[in-house]
């Protein structure tokens, strides 16, 4: 990633069927009083790590949320179960 940003906070827990739930809030971009906040499901499957579920929100200064829209997925995940976003 350009710019290489440093989560607030990660959080990961491996589920019983072995894949990851990891949740990871970012400072905002435009705005580094707000957050993002990440929460994704990842998956080992043949060699490599996937993103099999993404759920993505935006708290602005103010407390308030809103979901945001799903990214597009431009290459194939190659990492491990922490995914820099």
């Amino acid at each position: 990633m350009v710019g290489c940003s440093t989560p607030k906070a990660r959080m990961k827990t491996r589920l019983p069927n072995g894949d990851y739930l990891t949740l990871a809030v970012w400072p905002g971009k435009s705005d580094p009083t707000a957050e993002v906040i990440t929460v994704q499901v990842r998956r080992f499957s043949d060699g490599h790590w996937e993103t099999v579920g993404r759920l993505a929100a935006y708290r602005t200064c103010g407390g308030s949320y809103s979901q945001l829209p799903e990214r597009r997925q431009g290459k194939q995940d190659t990492e491990g179960p922490a995914l820099e976003i």
